[in-house]
């Protein structure tokens, strides 16, 4: 199990806890429980490389204690 944590930078700060071989869009479904949004309105993004949905984790080289940019479509 790693633990990530998704920052909107609108005060909302999200730690979720999954598995490396989960896929973003897993990741999003589980950001979505606890924020209460859609898990389609959900954008995962580190600097300027959007996260695809149907990618894991491990392949992103996405590891325990890693920090996502949070944006809403």
């Amino acid at each position: 199990m790693i633990e990530i944590t998704c920052n909107d930078r609108l005060g909302k700060k999200v730690r979720v806890k999954c598995n490396p071989d989960d896929t973003i869009g897993d990741l999003k479904k589980l950001i979505a429980a606890q924020t209460g949004t859609k898990h389609e309105k959900i954008v995962l993004k580190k600097w300027y490389t959007i996260y695809k949905d149907p990618i894991r984790l491990s392949d992103y080289e996405i590891h325990d204690g890693m920090n996502l940019e949070l944006y809403y479509q």
